[in-house]
């Protein structure tokens, strides 16, 4: 009896050893100022900074790059959708970008078009990207030369308006190219408006608080 003891307390102890040293499979799928939302073997969970989550996986730091984390006893940085296992890290599968909610629960992210930065509010509702006059001069966009002058129905009433082409309408590594927009004769939109125009070529979806934006190919 004392050997099958000892021989079952070793395969206890063998299993608890194992279990120590099994390495979680990690992914960061969103980042935010001071939080990261983590996949620790396929569950998703929001941890903050200076927290543990599953497993005792901490979050250091975090901001919209990357988050330090924690994992049994190492530290590393990881970027969005990279797997941390024992085989180190790989590739995103897809280019993928998180954003959180931000003022007033509307959507912002700092894009580029035709190269040049542009602080976009998303707006699912905008059939097309749209933005005011003095935004369009600032990209160097000569629209009442390139566009189509079209009339459109706003909050305000019917305004002058010129549909344009834009080369290039870039969001984090996400890139579409040949994306139309609208121009808008006035001071509105007070931001620039990224649109069905370019959200309908993505894939995006709401998930916990945040808005999901995935490249299709």
């Amino acid at each position: 009896m004392a050997g099958l003891a000892r021989w079952t307390a070793s395969i206890v102890f063998l299993a608890f050893s194992l279990n120590c040293f099994a390495q979680p499979n990690v992914r960061v799928v969103g980042l935010f100022p001071n939080a990261a939302v983590l996949s620790i073997d396929g569950q998703r969970t929001l941890v903050k900074a200076g927290q543990a989550g599953p497993q005792g996986i901490q979050v250091i730091s975090a901001d919209s790059r990357s988050a330090v984390l924690r994992i049994n006893g190492e530290t590393s940085t990881h970027t969005l959708s990279r797997d941390y296992g024992s085989g180190g890290f790989a590739t995103p599968e897809k280019r993928r970008l998180t954003i959180s909610k931000g003022a007033a629960g509307h959507y912002w992210i700092t894009g580029s078009i035709n190269g040049n930065s542009v602080p976009f509010m998303v707006d699912t509702g905008a059939s097309s990207i749209a933005m005011n006059a003095a935004q369009a001069r600032r990209l160097g966009l000569d629209f009442k030369v390139s566009g189509t002058p079209v009339t459109v129905s706003t909050a305000s009433g019917v305004e002058q308006a010129w549909r344009v082409y834009l080369n290039s309408v870039k969001i984090g590594s996400i890139e579409v190219l040949g994306v139309d927009a609208m121009v808008l004769d006035s001071e509105f939109p007070r931001d620039v408006l990224l649109g069905m125009s370019f959200l309908s070529r993505v894939s995006w979806r709401e998930e916990q608080g945040a808005l999901i934006i995935e490249a299709k190919h």
